[in-house]
């Protein structure tokens, strides 16, 4: 019965570019010396990995895929770890030096503006590398959204009242970094959807921000990020249409 073994360190999902090289790791304890068996799964498909009878399973990254680790006692004994994922992206964020990475959450795609009518499906997406794998969360005006926790923010039924500037907050245990602000747009069915005017009635004014936290000489800045985010929120209440980036 599995409760013979515990499992004392469970792997953990990470997401990273392509090639890049990285351990996962599984430890358990038992009444008798254990042995370890890694399983992955890629399309549907899970197979054994020849030879992976280690703690550690050393990978070079080349697809997104799922893992897992059996461990077994003597006694026959049996128990699996949790499934993780280990997320590949192709084409990695421009200006990113991979030698220098230590895991923190690096933006790789960013949302887009919506403008859609009442009713119809709103849907934004973003994604970030790292190690171990961010967790997101949503925000519209700065407001953090409670149930819109996973790279897409889906809402079946837009209504005018989520109108408003999205970004969302990729973090993890190196630290956190937030996508580009974006525009949502619902209007009332029939009718055009507009862009709001400023207070001043005045169209199309238009703010550029342009955070920068990685130098190549220097250590990381967080302070940019809080500082084009609010900046961007005052900056919208006085009617501008804001454009920000991160480095």
């Amino acid at each position: 019965f599995s409760t013979a073994i515990t499992i004392t360190e469970q792997p953990v999902s990470v997401s990273v570019p392509v090639g890049y090289s990285l351990t996962l790791r599984c430890r358990a304890e038992g009444r008798t010396s254990l042995q370890y068996q890694w399983f992955c799964q890629c399309q549907s498909v899970c197979q054994q990995i020849p030879g992976a009878t280690k703690q550690e399973l050393p990978i070079t990254a080349q697809q997104s895929q799922l893992y897992i680790c059996r461990v077994n006692d003597l006694y026959r004994n049996a128990i699996f770890s949790d499934w993780v994922k280990v997320e590949v992206h192709q084409c990695v964020a421009r200006g990113l030096p991979p030698q220098l990475w230590q895991g923190e959450p690096v933006i790789v795609l960013n949302p887009t503006e919506q403008r859609l009518e009442v009713g119809k499906p709103l849907q934004l997406q973003c994604a970030a590398m790292g190690v171990p794998a961010p967790s997101y969360q949503w925000y519209r005006n700065g407001n953090p959204l409670e149930h819109q926790k996973k790279k897409k923010l889906w809402i079946s039924q837009a209504k005018v009242s989520d109108s408003g500037t999205y970004l969302c907050c990729a973090s993890n245990s190196h630290g956190e970094h937030w996508t580009s602000a974006v525009d949502v747009h619902v209007g009332e069915q029939g009718r055009p959807v507009a862009a709001t005017p400023g207070q001043d009635g005045i169209r199309g004014k238009i703010a550029l921000l342009v955070g920068n936290n990685r130098y190549q000489h220097h250590p990381n800045l967080m302070a940019p990020v809080t500082d084009v985010f609010e900046l961007s929120l005052l900056l919208e209440q006085l009617g501008f249409q804001v454009v920000s980036f991160l480095d």
